[in-house]
């Protein structure tokens, strides 16, 4: 029997401002995504700024598949 190979959907954020981000706006961005079934799976610093970029993925399903394959519809996600 053959492995089903996953598909993944990725999301990616910048939190913070220039000079500065707080402990707090990061926990806050993972935890909802986290109730949202994302996984963050990398998190950086922006070059030169206190920004910092989270990459996430979760499993793509049939729903969000199908939606994407009808973008004139302008549903959200």
């Amino acid at each position: 029997m053959a492995e089903e190979f996953k598909h993944w959907e990725y999301r990616v954020q910048t939190v913070g401002g220039v000079f500065s981000t707080k402990d707090e706006d990061i926990q806050a961005t993972l935890d909802e995504w986290g109730a949202e079934g994302w996984e963050a799976v990398n998190v950086y610093v922006i070059s030169g700024s206190a920004r910092v970029t989270i990459v996430a993925k979760r499993p793509l399903t049939d729903r969000v598949r199908r939606m994407r394959s009808m973008p004139q519809l302008g549903i959200d996600r």
